[in-house]
């Protein structure tokens, strides 16, 4: 019996890629962000469900990354959003990946890599338009283009740039990014003669600005179900991760008895609580201690005490049906209440990412093939 595991529902996945494949053009290419082992829901099984619904772009974020793709998706178009170094250029040449070139130095690094070896490499030219990140500036992205024009070993397929912000109620700053982007892309077109793959849209701009999507996007969170919830988005999603482990132990307990360490919550009356097979070592934030809840028989338990490296304590009342063997969703769905990432996020101050890719390898994925709940989630 696992004490940690993850039901992930790929109908679901297929969902919501057809949700975001009827809002956009079909001229304009889906690129599928699975890096980080696809934000913690398998980097393989995901990419295979994308596949089979028609994507054929995938981003992820290191070499490493896009070889595991590759050995399950021969012809897949691959891009690596990352920084490769030059000893790998010649390997991401012979397996047909696409880096990003983030300045010259680098550009001509790869190209006489790639060279030696025998190789030619495409790569996307990555333009920091603002985010004040990885890319060559934006003032100097058309210099850039004409240095690495005649890099005999490299050839600049596609342009790409990254928003920091985009909120619809004060859109200037990612105005400004587009506005930027797009003068580029004009020039260096009219350099090269010929048109480019251009691509700056992730989930946040995708959801809202359809005159932003160009030649690709590059959705990530959406289609894991979060961030595309609001009827006045583009299209809307559904998260399917689920997180589950088991009540070990249920006792009564009285009035005044200290929970966990430093007894930080102590019971104001008699109540039963439940030991659960989860802690801070799985990936669920020390944060939720006091704050969270977990579902068992489909109720709402509130996490008592300190969370601990391997336990979760709950309440679970005097009179409700609970026992070791029960399965505990710490993210999910249970009879008609749920718990997602987002929520728990909120209570952490963080954001859903860095939940779900916070849970360890040791909960153990379970892939299943459901139709997707008639109801519509209320994950944020």
């Amino acid at each position: 019996m696992s004490n940690c595991w993850l039901d992930i529902n790929t109908a679901v996945l297929r969902d919501n890629i057809q949700a975001l494949q009827t809002a956009v053009s079909p001229a304009t290419q889906i690129i599928f962000v699975v890096k980080s082992d696809a934000y913690g829901h398998g980097l393989v099984p995901m990419a295979r469900v994308a596949w089979q619904a028609g994507v054929r772009w995938f981003g992820v974020a290191h070499i490493h990354e896009a070889l595991a793709l590759r050995a399950a998706l021969p012809q897949a178009d691959i891009l690596i959003m990352g920084v490769i170094p030059a000893d790998t250029a010649a390997t991401a040449a012979q397996e047909r990946f696409t880096p990003m070139v983030v300045n010259v130095a680098h550009g001509r690094a790869l190209s006489a890599a790639a060279r030696a070896e025998g190789h030619h490499l495409s790569a996307h030219l990555k333009i920091d338009t603002g985010m004040g990140r990885l890319g060559v500036g934006w003032e100097e992205a058309v210099e850039t283009f004409r240095d690495l024009a005649d890099e005999p070993g490299l050839a600049i397929t596609g342009l790409a740039s990254h928003f920091s912000t985009v909120e619809p109620e004060q859109p200037d700053t990612a105005m400004r990014q587009v506005d930027r982007f797009r003068q580029v892309c004009r020039t260096i077109e009219s350099l090269h003669g010929k048109p480019l793959m251009k691509h700056i849209s992730s989930s946040r701009a995708i959801s809202f600005y359809a005159d932003w999507d160009f030649d690709a996007i590059r959705p990530g969170i959406c289609l894991y179900g979060y961030g595309a919830t609001d009827p006045a988005m583009r299209f809307r999603t559904a998260p399917f991760l689920e997180w589950k482990c088991r009540v070990m132990q249920v006792k009564a307990v009285p009035a005044g008895y200290p929970v966990g360490y430093y007894g930080t919550h102590v019971t104001p009356a008699p109540t039963r609580m439940a030991i659960l097979s989860a802690g801070y070592a799985d990936g669920y934030h020390r944060a939720l201690s006091n704050r969270g809840h977990v579902l068992i028989r489909g109720r709402r338990c509130r996490v008592i005490g300190r969370v601990s490296m391997n336990w979760i304590s709950v309440d679970v009342g005097l009179d409700e049906p609970a026992e070791p063997g029960d399965e505990a969703v710490l993210i999910g769905r249970q009879g008609h209440a749920e718990i997602w990432a987002g929520e728990l996020a909120k209570l952490c101050r963080t954001i859903p990412y860095e939940i779900l890719v916070g849970i360890k390898q040791s909960a153990e994925p379970r892939y299943h093939d459901h139709p997707a709940p008639t109801t519509p989630s209320t994950a944020a």
